[in-house]
């Protein structure tokens, strides 16, 4: 059995956790608003008609932050249609994903919802088809107290107190041919440091996120950032990054090292932006929102569920609904260690997307909520990291892929809290098909006892939860791990994602 070592040392902080690492992202699309998180006639809906389940499953997923209300949604939203009574509220065709948008749920009902699941709301503007004044508008409906015009709008709909919502995403994806309104980097740099201007005359405490690449694979990628911060960079705080994967050609295991196109997608990000930076001869550095990252099959999406609408316009279609398997879980979790692994330049992240649409939970109308496989490594994740990030010291063997060349077997990365004396070791065995046993010398962290171990793994790595076996896949507690004079001795199956807890 191939065997790697890793050794932990308080002095190799990456960084403090910033929390908003943990986030999600909810998008009026398919079944995520409408039939995932609200459905008045559900058996368990509450008096806003929110699914209780959902919440609850939301609760103990562990979301710090919703990105709101897109995506390619937001591009064509009107927010004044989601605000007022909702016999009132126009319906209006979603050119993005082809429905018809009720506008049941708006920034209110989505602000109410978000305070239930104990998430802070992120708002992204719309810079595709709208501009400043539009962003300004909604900024003082959301932000300020009255006694001015749209505060006074949004008391009279039923806030008395402003949401105040600290974190603003200027457009989304605006490189996109696919994105309504899209533009050239300088058009949008221009457009984007106005409309930061505008937004921090209102209130100049705000968190602003200028669109970055679409994808790593975007012609214009690096050139796009280098243009945008070079306009916006005195007057925005992050610059973003989205990536999805999917396995390509059955090639499983090049799929399970595609974190390693999230690291060089970040490193190559932060090195524009460093580059901008050193020209401007700023003292600011850069943060990167990472605010879309998942595993979605994008094929399925293109060859199936974008020709199969029942009707012209539908409402709530079923979209991107993707059935998770133990190897795609594997996967997100291995995304999750590479954000936390640059922790000191990715502040937020964003989960793409929460309900239902390439989601870790899935609903039924009338029916039941479960957890996807996915959830199960960004729940454990959220709740056992803490403290600092730390980066271990790794000696472990490469394997080879089509894709990415020689890539560690093993990849992994470590929290500690230096005041409750909790540790945390999250760990991927990338293999797919041998077992590896791993060392964690953990003796610098201090006298230290194994609290809890999680290990999600399957003999069939496609095993996956569905409507009809919702609790098929689910981690187990690794009973290989031993801890003796401070080093850890851990087995992990091939194809496994593994959350080791320490505490004193």
């Amino acid at each position: 059995m191939p065997a790697a070592r890793l050794t932990l040392d308080p002095a190799f902080v990456v960084a403090p956790l910033d929390r908003r690492l943990f986030g999600s992202f909810v998008e009026h699309l398919g079944r995520c608003v409408y039939d995932g998180l609200y459905e008045p006639g559900h058996p368990t809906a509450d008096a806003e008609g929110f699914r209780q389940d959902v919440i609850d499953l939301v609760r103990e997923l562990g979301v710090t932050t919703i990105r709101y209300p897109g995506g390619n949604f937001v591009s064509g939203y009107r927010w004044e249609d989601g605000v007022g009574p909702r016999e009132q509220r126009p319906k209006r065709l979603d050119t993005a994903w082809h429905s018809l948008e009720t506008n049941e749920v708006g920034l209110h009902e989505f602000a109410s919802w978000s305070a239930k699941v104990g998430s802070e709301l992120m708002l992204a503007v719309n810079l595709g088809t709208r501009g400043v004044q539009e962003a300004i508008d909604l900024l003082e409906y959301t932000n300020i107290p009255s006694p001015s015009a749209f505060s006074q709008q949004r008391v009279a709909n039923g806030a008395e107190t402003p949401f105040d919502v600290r974190m603003w995403c200027l457009g989304n994806e605006m490189d996109g041919p696919w994105q309504l309104g899209y533009r050239s980097a300088e058009d949008y740099g221009v457009l984007a440091s106005r409309t930061a201007k505008a937004m921090r005359q209102l209130d100049p405490d705000l968190e602003l996120v200028a669109c970055g690449s679409s994808n790593r694979h975007m012609p214009t990628f690096g050139a796009w950032e280098r243009t945008v911060l070079e306009h916006t960079y005195d007057d925005v705080d992050f610059i973003s990054c989205h990536a999805y994967y999917f396995m390509r050609n059955d090639d499983l295991g090049s799929f399970l090292a595609c974190s390693t196109d999230m690291d060089a997608f970040i490193e190559e990000v932060a090195a524009a932006a460093d580059h901008v930076k050193s020209i401007r001869r700023s003292d600011k550095t850069m943060k990167i929102s990472f605010d879309e990252w998942n595993v979605w099959y994008q094929d399925r999406y293109q060859n199936v569920d974008r020709i199969t609408a029942v009707d012209e316009w539908p409402v709530a279609p079923r979209l991107l609904e993707d059935a998770y398997s133990v190897a795609d879980a594997v996967v997100v979790g291995n995304l999750m260690i590479s954000l936390l692994k640059h922790a000191d330049r990715v502040r937020s992240a964003s989960l793409a997307q929460l309900v239902n649409v390439i989601a870790p939970i899935m609903t039924e109308p009338a029916g039941a909520a479960w957890k996807q496989t996915t959830f199960f490594p960004f729940a454990l994740t959220a709740r056992l990291a803490q403290g600092e990030v730390l980066k271990p010291a790794l000696e472990v063997p490469a394997y080879a892929t089509a894709v990415y060349g020689e890539v560690p077997v093993v990849d992994a990365v470590a929290t500690s809290d230096p005041e409750n004396g909790a540790a945390a070791v999250f760990l991927v065995n990338r293999s797919v098909d041998e077992a590896i046993t791993v060392t964690v010398d953990v003796e610098r962290l201090g006298a230290l006892r194994i609290a809890e171990t999680h290990t999600l793994a399957d003999a069939d790595p496609f095993a996956a939860n569905t409507l009809e076996d919702q609790e098929r896949v689910a981690p187990s507690a690794n009973d290989s791990a031993r801890l003796e004079d401070g080093v850890i001795t851990i087995e992990l199956p091939p194809v496994s994602w593994t959350a080791i807890a320490l505490s004193r």
